[in-house]
Parts: C-alpha cells; structure tokens; sequence
C-alpha cells in the first residue's frame, strides 16, 4: 500500500509538536515559573526561554507575572497617636520574589495574595499612624507634613514580612488619599481658621511696628533737613542784615539819595508790568515823571 510523502511528513511534524507539548514549555521576559514533581516543589525558572519538564501528571508547570502589580485598599478608618480619627486609603506596588513560597503560600492565586497583603498592610498602616501626631498628616503649614516619612515607615514595617512569609517583594507603598469624619472636619476647618486669624494678628503687628519705625525715620529725617534750612536761614538772613546795615549807613549819609534810589526803586516795580494808573502827578514816586515830560520838552526845543 503506497503512502503519500505529504501526508507522512505532516503526520511527522504533528508528531514532533505534540512531543514539544509534553515536554517542553516557555517561559516568557514577563514571567516566572514553578515546576512541580508529583505535586512537590521541583525548581524555580525565573529567565526566560524554552525549558525540558516531563508531562502530566509527572510534572507540572506553574506560570506567574513577573511584572509589579498595583494594589489599592479602600477608604479605612484608623487614629492617630493623639487618638484623632482619620480616613486613609493606601497603594502598593509588589512583585513575586520567591516563586516557591507564593506557590506554597497561595497556591498561585494573585487574588488570594492581594488578601495577605491588605491585611498586613492594613496592620502597619495603623501601627504607622498611631506613632504620628494628627499635625503630621493635615497641618496649614506644609513644613510640618511628615507624609514621606509615614509612607517609608509603613513599607519598612511590611517588607520584611511579605518576602520572608508569602515570597512578595513590595517595591513601594504611599498615602493615596486622606479625608476625615464629618464630626470631625468642622473643628478641624476652624483649627485653621484660629490659626490663620493669629497669623494675620501676627502679621498685622508686624506691619505697625514696621510702620511705626518708618514714621519715626522720616519725622527724624524731615527734623533734620528743617534745622538745616532754619540754620541756614540764620546764616542768610544774618547777611541780609549786615549788608542792609551798610547801605544804612550810606543812606544815612545822603537822606536825599536814599529817597531817590527808594523812589526809583518803587517806580519801576510799578511798570514792571503793562498796566494803567490813574494817580495823582504828584504823589511819590510819580511825581518823579513831572521833570522827566520838562527835560524832554526842553530838548525837543533846542532842536
């Protein structure tokens, strides 16, 4: 009986896949695997690449992501060291470490981990918080916040256990959320108002006894530049004085000098300016102008 080549070749082929199936397996970048002799615990393949292992029921392979998984509690209830109630909700971020023990542990299940670990964090989350002050975690002073220093106490607190007990390396661990109880968000709303109420008390005495001392600078300075020009005002006025004593002198020499230059003097302010004066010819100094008009007439004659 004559056998086609193309159906013995596929029937090869099928052959061998089948045999790859049974006796080899994968093991991708994202992943690590557990293989089990019997249903014990054989060995750990945590690089990836193709892998020998006998079939079922002989052995069997447990395949696991390797990657860091999120986890998220929800809103919890817990006190602070000075017994103030607070809301919290805490992330972590965990990746299997030891593939043997997260098998024995949970017997592979993600969800049956996640359970250890919320309670477990749940346990550091309360132990963390009641060794803080309620200031440390809501305060209107952002220097006084202590959230990294929690959150790093918190992962100290759950590290250790969760590698050595369910083989979970917790990369990291934060403070999502952070709310508080209605019966006690109205006296912590007024806490902060108190608080701001001394602060603008505080700045506000500040700002007087700044504007006090700039007040006492100026009215010092504008005494200074006042006795500096009174004195200096002494000193002109002093000058004033003394030449006003010499020309005093000189008139009283000349009376009928003094009277001219006096006379002139007012004259000429007079018509300083454009203006119209309806006077008397011989009132002083005008009746200066009386022998002015004869002088002029005289010389228009001669010519």
């Amino acid at each position: 009986m004559n056998r086609n080549p193309l159906t013995l070749f596929t029937g090869v082929v099928l052959v061998i896949i089948f045999v790859l199936l049974l006796f080899t397996f994968q093991v991708r970048q994202t992943e690590v695997a557990v293989v089990t002799t019997f249903g014990r615990y054989s060995k750990s393949i945590t690089s990836p690449g193709f892998n020998l292992k006998w079939p079922w029921p002989i052995q069997r392979v447990y395949k696991f992501e390797n990657r860091t998984q999120s986890f998220e509690k929800k809103f919890e209830q817990t006190q602070t060291g000075d017994s103030r109630i607070i809301l919290i909700t805490v992330y972590a971020g965990w990746k299997i470490s030891d593939p043997q023990k997260f098998l024995i542990r949970f017997d592979g299940d993600p969800l049956r981990a996640e359970q250890s670990l919320e309670n477990l964090i749940r346990n550091a989350q309360n132990s963390v918080i009641g060794r803080h002050q309620f200031g440390d975690l809501v305060s209107p002073n952002p220097a006084d916040l202590k959230f990294d220093q929690v959150e790093k106490e918190m992962l100290v607190e759950v590290k250790d256990t969760a590698n050595k007990e369910y083989g979970i390396d917790i990369t990291l661990l934060g403070i999502k959320q952070l709310g508080l109880p209605e019966s006690i968000t109205t006296k912590v709303f007024e806490r902060m108002k108190e608080e701001r109420a001394r602060l603008v008390t505080k700045f506000n005495s500040e700002g007087e006894e700044q504007a006090t001392i700039i007040r006492a600078e100026a009215n010092r300075k504008r005494q200074e530049i006042l006795s500096k020009a009174e004195a200096e005002s002494l000193v002109i006025m002093g000058q004033g004085e003394a030449e006003a004593s010499k020309s005093m002198r000189v008139f009283e020499q000349n009376r009928e000098l003094a009277v001219f230059l006096l006379q002139l003097n007012a004259l000429e302010q007079s018509l300083k300016e454009r203006a119209t004066l309806i006077l008397d010819a011989q009132s002083a100094p005008f009746n200066m102008l009386n022998g002015v008009s004869a002088e002029n007439t005289k010389s228009k004659s001669g010519q």
